[in-house]
Order: C-alpha cells, then structure tokens, then sequence
C-alpha cells in the first residue's frame, strides 16, 4: 500500500479489535481468504456464541434462515458493534424478523430477470450488453439483496452447459459489445474456471468489453491476490465495480484490495444502494464518496433500493434521495458524485431520478439553477445563419 493511501485510511481490524474467538488467529490464517471463508458465521448459534446476542434475536435470525441464507466473513464480522442495532455493518449483514415481512408491491423478481432471460444465466436487457450470472455463491449475503430468490440458494456455480448455451448466445448477437458478470459473485468462481470463461469470451470479436461486479473488495479483500489479478490483465479491457455503503467498510485491507486492483490497469467503479438507516444521509455518503476517490474508486451509481420481497424497511423515500443529490452536485467534486438511478420495476432499465437544475428552455434562453439555488440564463442557439 502506498504511503498515500495509508495516510487517509484509519480503519484497520487489529488482533485486539477482533472479536475473543479470533483474536489469537494467527495473522497469516486471517489473511488467508480460504480461511475466512471456511469460519463464516452462518447461523444463529454461531453469533450467539461469537457475540452473545439474545435468545429473542436468535429466534427471530433462526425463522429468517428458513427463507434467507445468512453467511458473514469473519472479516466483515469484526467492523460490526454488535450491540449498537443501528450500526451500519450489522444491519447489511445480520438478519431481523423485518425480512419476513412482504409489503405491498414488493417482487421475488423485481427487475423481472426470468422474463429477459433468453437462455439461462442471461439477461437481456439493453441492446448492447448483457449480464451473465455465473454463480449464486458470495463471500457474505447483503440483507438488502435484490436476486434473494436466488443467491445463497445452493452455493453452486454454473454448468459446463449453460456456459456453451450461454456463450453461443452471445456469439450469435452480434450486437452485444458489452458483457457483464455477475450472480452471486464471479470471484468466488475457482480461478481456473473464470478464467476459462472469461478466455472464451473474450475470443467472440464483437465483445469489446468484460466488466465484473464484486463485493470481494469490501467483504473478503484477501481474495484479491496478485495471482488472480495477473491472471484478469491478460483479458483486458476489463472493468470491475464494487459495493461499498458505508465509510466504515472502508479499511486498510479493503483499500489494499482495491489499490491492487487499479495498479494492475483495471478501472473500478463503485455501485451503492441507499438504505435506510445505514447511509440515507448526506453527511455519510460525502464521506463515502470523498474517501472512495482518495483510494482511485470512482462513484458510479446511487441505487434506490429495489422492491424485492423482504427489504422493504431498508427502503427511503424517492424524495430523500434527490435530496441527497442536491447536497453532493457542486459540494464534491464531479467525479466523486454518482448517478442516482431507480432500476425500475418489471424490467424497465436504470432510470436517473435527480434535481431539476432546468427551470425553463425556449428559442431564446435556457433558464437554469445552480446548486446554490441561483438563478442563470445561457442564449440559446436560433438555428438562423
């Protein structure tokens, strides 16, 4: 890590900061993702013995997971204040008895996947890209999931034979320039087998570029190894994003993760959802973003949080996140602000949802607000030499 970044991230898990059950893990098994991922917390039990939770809470976690897996990294684990409910790290990753709770117009499929999925793990809905689902497996199962109908189901990766039917798909659209994996996430694939589809992608000449999304970066960032990286750069054009949503997750390991990825010619970019109660104010997603370009992650998108079965108490007003936005455009830098978007129900696409900055338009003027609120007219172009 370089001085610079060391300088601006002050988050770090130290051995005393672990909590007692890992606090003697020798730092070679913590730093060792295999481990990690063979110590996540997957039951009610285990956080009752590693936290000491109430029986009440355990019971409530316990009915959940008949519905919703829970896996938490040892990891992420330890930037939880487990006796705070409010606290932004439980809350993304314990289970409460709100996920039980189906509102009204919530979906198990709420950007309707199974409807533009043409053939399985392929969804089309853009002329141009596609999102290719190689797996339900994650290092640590977000509370606030939108493909909870499928992830953390049965841990399995893609067959040999829907990756053929999937990428003869894309070889006969020869539109599609743009292909995105996702599922699950691609880095919990074994190297050899990414790999492998990756390299076959990248043999289809109108795919011009392979994007990854990831939340290894932010919950398991020693799965980002040189060997894994040296491996991605011989398939480059290749662009990742990652999920950060709070400050907190932003860590000396998880910075470290995210340097090696950018030094090894990747661009990575940052996608959050606005959840309630986690990072619903402006003040936090300043911070968020302000410290995210300080490491080279560019902001992307702000989602609203989608309607899927059982995150409703993780959603906020659509209002509160114009908001937002007004309070970040002119107050951060350009590229430390992302685009709030509502990925819109029944498959409609990413929409922008952000502030009116323009007041008025006709064949003489365009009127126009700043971020201040101030007023501003531009002459507009007649179309008359």
């Amino acid at each position: 890590m370089t001085q610079t970044t060391k300088e601006i991230i002050n988050n770090r898990i130290a051995k005393n900061s672990r909590p007692a059950v890992w606090r003697d893990v020798e730092d070679e098994k913590w730093n060792d993702w295999k481990w990690q991922l063979a110590n996540r917390i997957t039951t009610a039990s285990q956080l009752k013995d590693i936290f000491g939770i109430g029986a009440d809470e355990q019971k409530q976690i316990d009915m959940c997971l008949e519905r919703f897996r829970m896996s938490i990294t040892p990891y992420y684990a330890s930037l939880m204040n487990v006796n705070d409910p409010g606290c932004p790290i439980r809350q993304q990753c314990i289970p409460t008895k709100n996920e039980l709770r189906k509102n009204p117009g919530e979906l198990s499929d709420p950007l309707a996947e199974v409807e533009q999925s043409p053939v399985s793990n392929i969804v089309h809905r853009y002329p141009d890209r596609v999102l290719f689902l190689l797996t339900d497996k994650c290092a640590m199962y977000c509370r606030h999931c939108t493909r909870r109908r499928l992830v953390g189901k049965t841990d399995c990766s893609i067959s040999e034979e829907a990756v053929v039917n999937a990428l003869e798909y894309i070889r006969q659209n020869t539109a599609i320039r743009d292909v995105l994996l996702s599922g699950g996430d691609p880095l919990m694939l074994p190297e050899g087998k990414l790999e492998n589809i990756i390299s076959r992608l990248r043999k289809i000449p109108h795919v011009e570029i392979i994007r990854i999304g990831t939340r290894v970066p932010v919950v398991l960032p020693m799965k980002i190894t040189h060997e894994l990286l040296q491996m991605l750069r011989k398939y480059h054009p290749i662009w990742i994003n990652t999920h950060f949503n709070h400050p907190k997750e932003i860590t000396e390991e998880s910075a470290r993760a995210c340097e090696m990825i950018v030094d090894a010619g990747i661009p990575l970019g940052n996608q959050n959802v606005l959840l309630k109660g986690v990072n619903d104010n402006a003040g936090i997603l300043k911070e968020l973003y302000t410290r995210l370009v300080k490491i080279r992650v560019r902001p992307y998108y702000l989602y609203q949080c989608d309607v899927a079965e059982g995150i409703g108490h993780f959603r906020t007003p659509v209002e509160q996140g114009i908001e937002i936005m007004r309070s970040l455009r002119g107050y951060i830098s350009g590229y430390a602000v992302p685009t709030f978007v509502i990925d819109a129900p029944m498959g409609g696409g990413k929409i922008p949802i952000n502030p009116e900055y323009l007041v008025s338009i006709n064949s003489d003027q365009a009127v126009m607000r700043n971020y201040k609120g101030e007023f501003y007219t531009y002459p507009n172009v007649t179309g008359k030499t």
